[in-house]
């Protein structure tokens, strides 16, 4: 099960009529995907056919090629016993384990087998549902509604007030971590309204000058993160009760105890915003 881990994905719907050689299999049962793991490392199970290594999928989707790597994910059914050497691990676990491409991956293919898991029958008619053979979708062959992949947007603010930023906590995160604002997009707003509304009612402050940073498809369970920064344009820092714990402005000198995981973005736009605090010294 050596596995390479070259860096060029092409995402695709149908496989190819014929193919050689082990596909990359990114097995879950459940939210847990299959490994096999040393201490420092980890490696997806590389067969022909998962059935070659004694596991019979339920469901399985094409996702598309790595390299020279067909590669496949599948769901199991829960309480499957992994082969001998392997084990089931949480998708966050494997950050830093594996290489970003197949990180990245292994994100696309949870949120693959979670939407074809939950949408097997139409939500509008209650008709089985069947897989497009040209998209990614399934459709009612009753009502002919089609089912894509559902993709929850949501934004996350860094507010900046000249040398000071805006973090806040969550009654849900870990003892001692702050972050960046963060909220979903409701229907018919844009991406900059949502943020202006987020802020507004999470912290009771008013923003400017709202800046794009970055984005990241974020599987836990299917969302894509929106990063901004904006500046600050007036109020006093008045946290929504049940949605912020707490929050308050930090400085490069002063920073919460605990900042969000480097497998984030909230990370990569908090170290960004502080690298370029710290040059402008």
């Amino acid at each position: 099960m050596v596995l390479a881990t070259p860096d060029l994905f092409t995402a695709l719907v149908t496989p190819p009529a014929e193919r050689t050689g082990p596909a990359l299999w990114f097995a879950f049962q459940g939210a847990q995907i299959l490994v096999l793991r040393d201490e420092r490392s980890a490696s997806l199970p590389r067969a022909a056919d998962l059935r070659d290594l004694g596991m019979t999928p339920k469901r399985s989707q094409y996702l598309g090629i790595l390299g020279e790597q067909h590669c496949f994910a599948c769901e199991l059914e829960e309480g499957s016993a992994p082969p001998d050497g392997m084990q089931w691990s949480g998708l966050r676990a494997l950050f830093g384990a594996v290489d970003d491409s197949l990180f990245a991956i292994a994100g696309r293919a949870f949120q693959i087998v979670d939407w074809d898991r939950s949408h097997q029958f139409c939500g509008r008619c209650g008709t089985p549902t069947i897989v497009k053979s040209n998209e990614r979708a399934r459709e009612c062959p009753s009502c002919k509604q089609v089912h894509y992949p559902r993709i929850a947007p949501a934004i996350m603010a860094l507010v900046r007030r000249g040398r000071e930023l805006l973090l806040a906590r969550s009654p849900h995160f870990a003892p001692g971590m702050y972050s960046a604002l963060a909220g979903f997009v409701e229907p018919g707003e844009t991406l900059e309204q949502t943020l202006v509304r987020e802020v507004r009612e999470e912290v009771g402050i008013e923003v400017a000058n709202v800046r794009y940073f970055a984005s990241q498809p974020w599987p836990f369970p299917h969302s894509l993160m929106i990063a901004f920064n904006a500046d600050y344009a007036g109020g006093e820092i008045t946290p929504e009760p049940g949605e912020i714990e707490a929050a308050d402005w930090f400085t490069l000198d002063r920073l919460p105890q605990v900042l969000p995981s480097k497998i984030s973005i909230s990370r990569r736009l908090i170290d960004a915003a502080l690298a370029d605090l710290s040059a402008s010294r």
